[in-house]
Formats: structure tokens, C-alpha cells, sequence
């Protein structure tokens, strides 16, 4: 295999740390990263993260958008490597050469998203605790997803334990070892 050409899938919870690692992955290995969102989307709509999620929850428009965008810009060249970071993407890129489950309880997760976002701890971590049911439910009526079952992912890393930097040394170190 070209270490070039390699393929990684980073997925996790939101706050989990799956965009700063995907970044961080992508230049240490010198790969196109990949993080289009529900963020992204709303902005390129000008809309907050909040309507994109209501909006979501009734019209699969949203999340097949994402998703599309993601694995299309993962497979455009397949010549050429790439980290592809999302809520889904161990899921949905089969052709992943690695794929990593970033996992961190909800106070980690929540204290990440109110440092980001800003909020009450309490009203962050209820919201994240919503977001995470719905998404559950949208994943498997969607796909057929249990996003609460990552056992299949070669690396499953607590983003709570770990630093960033931590993190993507172990997923160098799973690029290396790729024949």
C-alpha cells in the first residue's frame, strides 16, 4: 500500500475531540482532511446548528446531504490519501484502511462543547444528551446504524484520557504498521 494513499475514518460523539484529531492526523500524515457538518451545512445555508438539527429530525435531506459530501470527497481521488472526520464515517467509508472510534463521557464532552460554543455546563450537557438520542434514532432509520456500536473500528481511544497530540501518535503509529 502507498502511504499515501491511505485512508482514515475518525468517528465519535460531539465533543469527542473528532475534528481537532482529524486536523491534527491529516497534517502529521501529510493527507487531505476531510470534516464537512451539520455546521458547515448550516452556515453554507445561512442557518444556525440548532434549525439544521430541527430541520433534521424530519427531512433525511440533511444528513444524507453530509454524508454524501463527505464520501464523495473521500473517494474523488482515489489515488490520494485522506482523514475523513464524522459522526458516521467508520460507518459509511468502507474503504477506510483505519478506522478509529474516538469515545469520552458526557461531563468531558460537555465541558468541550461550553469551552467552544460558551453556555451553562447543565443546559450543554442536556443538550449534548439530546443530540446524541436523536442522532441514534436518525442513524439506524436512516442507515441501519447503532452508532452506539463501534466494537468493529481497529482503534478506540477515550478522548477523556488522552491528549490530541496522544491521540494521533497511536494513529500514526497504526498508519505505519499498514503493508
Amino acid at each position: 500500500m502507498n502511504k499515501k494513499s491511505i485512508k482514515i475514518a475518525i468517528s465519535g460523539k460531539s465533543g469527542c475531540g473528532n475534528t481537532t484529531v482529524t486536523a491534527l492526523t491529516a497534517k502529521r500524515l501529510g493527507l487531505r482532511f476531510i470534516n464537512f457538518t451539520f455546521r458547515n451545512l448550516a452556515a453554507e445555508k445561512n442557518m444556525t446548528l440548532e434549525e439544521v438539527l430541527r430541520l433534521a429530525e424530519e427531512d433525511d435531506y440533511w444528513d444524507r446531504e453530509v454524508d454524501r459530501r463527505q464520501i464523495e470527497a473521500a473517494l474523488s481521488d482515489r489515488e490520494t490519501g485522506c482523514v475523513l472526520g464524522s459522526r458516521l464515517a467508520i460507518w459509511l467509508l468502507k474503504e477506510a484502511d483505519i478506522k478509529v472510534y474516538l469515545k469520552a463521557g458526557i461531563a468531558v464532552r460537555a465541558r468541550r462543547l461550553m469551552q467552544r460554543e460558551g453556555g451553562d455546563f447543565d443546559a450543554v450537557a442536556a443538550f449534548t444528551r439530546e443530540r446524541d438520542a436523536h442522532d441514534h434514532e436518525r442513524y439506524l432509520r436512516l442507515y441501519g446504524i447503532d452508532n452506539d456500536d463501534y466494537s468493529f473500528a481497529g482503534l478506540v481511544i477515550d478522548s477523556g484520557v488522552h491528549t490530541p497530540d496522544e491521540i494521533v501518535e497511536k494513529i500514526a503509529a497504526s498508519a505505519a504498521a499498514l503493508k
